[in-house]
């Protein structure tokens, strides 16, 4: 599972421990709801530092604790 992939399911997870929409999401981190619609469902393949770190103040986390989960601590190196 690539980098991209691991972000999305990244949100979502977070999205639903706080039970809230992807909508929601975009209300609380003030990112526009087609950007957030376009980082789910994949036409945005490389979202921005700056719009991940303004999800993660939306949902009330810092950066190191979005990327920090087993998953992405696993991840391979991607050279493209």
């Amino acid at each position: 599972m690539g980098i991209y992939d691991l972000v999305v399911q990244r949100i979502y997870e977070l999205c639903k421990e706080r039970e809230i929409t992807p909508n929601a999401l975009s209300y609380l981190s003030g990112v526009s709801q087609s950007t957030v619609k376009s980082i789910l469902n994949g036409e945005s393949k490389n979202p921005g530092i700056v719009t991940i770190k303004k999800l993660c103040d939306g949902l009330n986390i810092s950066i190191v604790e979005f990327f920090n989960t087993e998953k992405f601590n696993n991840a391979e190196q991607e050279l493209k």
